[in-house]
């Protein structure tokens, strides 16, 4: 994992120290984070599967499935490992360079899944709004296409961080009372100046944020509009339950996480460990209840798995 350059830090390391205030459950807490992550790979790879096994199935929105299952498969992969190591082996040690790399891969990912959801709310506004032009507007190759532009996106918007990060001196305390190398408790390490890397991390923030959920609350706004328009009630009833099941999904992300954030910077009476704890909710729940929601929800894909399980 040592991706990045340094000046004079090749050698060091940092402590991350778990959960602090909760050392002696270590042995405990692994069990959902081992439980979640599990079941969160085998409903992810399930859905790989039966996408990629199911002719019927590969069509642009099951395409995007597939890349958000990849997006929920990596996301605790980057964390639950290490995390793991420290609840059962005390292994808590990492090098500066792993530990940006860890920062580098979680930030991409997720930059990456929030654009999966954005096209997934346009994929669903074509088919609704504009159903006749669907197959020439999307196309499998399509959905490719914009899943690598995509892809660039977040490594050319999060990869300044590590970088600006990697050029500065960190101070003589290392510790960091956390699970994984969170953005936060590393920037507070550094020594030096940081003001242009507060300046990029905000702008940041709002500009990927603000641009994807300006996007995603537009594509569902035309598309109730287009919803309640509809005289058939069949076609009503399908096209709101597709619309329930991308809402949830896209609930499940950004309420989590928006409510660690507020948490994080405005409630400074609430004990260390449960800001830890909601920040690694945050990355195990989505990508365990993603799978499951579609599963459930949608008919399609539901009968396949179920076909599937049948015969195995």
């Amino acid at each position: 994992m040592a991706a990045f350059n340094f000046t004079n830090s090749d050698a060091s390391t940092f402590i991350l120290t778990g959960i602090p205030g909760l050392e002696a459950a270590h042995i405990w807490i692994s069990i959902p984070f081992f439980t979640f992550y599990i079941l969160s790979l085998l409903g992810n790879f399930t859905l790989l599967s039966v996408v990629g096994k199911e002719q019927t199935l590969q069509k642009p929105m099951y395409l995007l499935l597939c890349i958000l299952a990849l997006t929920d498969i990596a996301t605790p992969t980057f964390v639950v490992p290490k995390a793991l190591g420290i609840f059962w082996f005390n292994l808590k040690g990492i090098t500066v360079a792993g530990c940006l790399s860890q920062m580098f891969f979680l930030h991409t990912v997720s930059v990456m899944h929030s654009a999966t959801l954005m096209t997934m709310a346009f994929d669903r506004y074509v088919a609704i709004c504009n159903p006749l032009r669907y197959a020439a507007i999307l196309s499998n190759a399509e959905i490719a296409k914009l899943g690598l532009v995509g892809l660039i996106r977040a490594v050319l918007f999060i990869l300044p961080l590590p970088l600006l990060l990697s050029q500065q001196t960190f101070c003589a305390n290392r510790i960091i009372p956390h699970t994984q190398c969170e953005y936060i408790a590393v920037v507070k390490m550094v020594c030096g100046d940081i003001t242009v890397i507060k300046i990029y991390s905000l702008v940041l923030m709002f500009v990927i944020n603000g641009f994807d959920l300006t996007l995603i609350a537009l594509s569902y706004s035309l598309i109730i509009r287009a919803v309640l328009r509809i005289s058939s009630k069949k076609g009503h009833q399908k096209a709101l339950n597709t619309c329930t099941t991308h809402i949830s999904v896209m609930l499940t992300y950004y309420i989590p996480g928006l409510f660690s954030i507020l948490t994080h910077h405005f409630g400074q009476g609430i004990a260390p460990y449960v800001h830890i704890i909601l920040a690694d909710l945050y990355l195990l729940i989505p990508p365990m209840l993603n799978p499951i929601i579609y599963g459930v929800k949608t008919k399609e894909l539901r009968d396949r798995v179920g076909k599937y399980t049948c015969r195995r």
